[in-house]
């Protein structure tokens, strides 16, 4: 069962203009799994390989879980114009370069990938349509406008997010400095 915020506020990928509708909640079963031999890959949002899922999406979006089997190998397709993978069990190459546990390696525009595991892994794969205009990140926050952003940290430390529906236990206190490139 897959649980995620749909709508857009910063920190979700929404086009201009649709930054500000109202945040969602999504709890969903039916995600396509795509399988063969010795991969198989869980769609969580957008599509991959002619199989979609069924959540909300305010752009073009691929967010998948592909699980590699010992000498799995699957091709990375050039469709989208951002992409990312992140390891994150096992292990797992791009075109021959290891990859790194919960490292972000994004992936060259337009360039067909090959993603390989010789003992298995993991692998989150997530990326999508590109922005007209350009984006600030802090933490967890993206946004086309800097002053939303301070308005983000704001909200977040008042409390004015909520909590994740069915989870009033956990809460992740903003940083002081990010780990994240900033420029706001």
């Amino acid at each position: 069962m897959a649980r995620f915020y749909t709508g857009c506020r910063p920190g979700s990928r929404c086009p201009t203009g649709q930054e500000e509708i109202a945040p969602a909640f999504e709890s969903r079963a039916d995600l396509p799994l795509i399988e063969d031999n010795c991969t198989s890959a869980r769609v969580i949002m957008g599509s991959l390989w002619g199989q979609s899922a069924p959540t909300t999406q305010h752009a073009a979006t691929i967010y998948a879980e592909i699980l590699l089997a010992p000498g799995g190998a699957i091709p990375i397709d050039a469709e989208a114009d951002e992409r990312a993978v992140m390891l994150v069990g096992g292990e797992a190459e791009i075109n021959g370069l290891p990859l790194e546990l919960y490292g972000l390696s994004v992936l060259a525009p337009g360039a067909p990938m090959q993603l390989t595991s010789a003992s298995g892994g993991r692998v989150m794969l997530l990326g999508g349509e590109a922005f007209a205009t350009p984006r600030h990140v802090w933490w967890n926050f993206v946004s086309s406008s800097r002053e939303r952003i301070d308005q983000a940290k704001a909200d977040w430390r008042s409390g004015a997010f909520g909590t994740v529906p069915g989870d009033r236990e956990e809460f992740i206190p903003i940083p002081d400095v990010p780990l994240t490139n900033s420029d706001s």
